[in-house]
C-alpha cells in the first residue's frame, strides 16, 4: 500500500502560481499512475490529469497549457497551476493506482485509483 500526503495549498489572489506536491510514503518502491483531481463545493470530483509509471503526462483538456503534472525521481507528484483563477478554488487531491499505465480519458475517472489522499485546499480571490 501506499499513504499519499498533498501539501502546497493556501489562499492566493487570482493571477498568481502555485505547486502543490504529494508526497508517497509506504510501498513507494512500486511504479504507480499518479494523479491529481479537484472538488468545489457543491461539485463533482473531477480529475486534471495524471502521470504514468514512466513519467507521461496526460491532461485534461480544459487545464492544457495552465496545469502542469510531472514527477520527480522520488516519485513525489506535483502539480504547478499558472494564471490562476477564482473558479480554480477547490479541495485538490492526489491519487495513485497500481497499474503502470491508464489511458485517456481513463485517467480522469475516480474508480480507476486505489489511493487517496487527504487533499489541500486552494481558494483563489479575485
Amino acid at each position: 500500500q501506499v499513504q499519499l500526503t498533498e501539501s502546497g495549498g493556501g489562499s492566493v489572489q487570482a493571477g498568481v502560481s502555485v505547486r502543490l506536491a504529494c508526497t508517497p510514503s509506504g510501498n513507494t518502491r512500486r511504479n504507480y499512475v499518479m494523479a491529481w483531481f479537484r472538488q468545489a463545493p457543491g461539485k463533482k470530483r473531477e480529475g486534471l490529469g495524471s502521470v504514468d509509471s514512466d513519467g507521461s503526462p496526460h491532461y485534461w483538456e480544459s487545464v492544457l497549457g495552465r496545469f502542469t503534472i510531472y514527477k520527480d525521481y522520488a516519485n513525489a507528484l506535483y502539480l504547478q497551476m499558472d494564471s490562476l483563477k477564482p473558479e480554480d478554488s477547490a479541495m485538490y487531491y492526489c491519487a495513485a493506482s497500481g497499474r503502470a499505465w491508464i489511458q485517456y480519458p481513463s485517467n480522469l475517472r475516480e474508480h480507476e485509483y486505489e489511493y487517496w489522499g487527504q487533499g489541500t485546499q486552494v481558494t483563489v480571490f479575485s
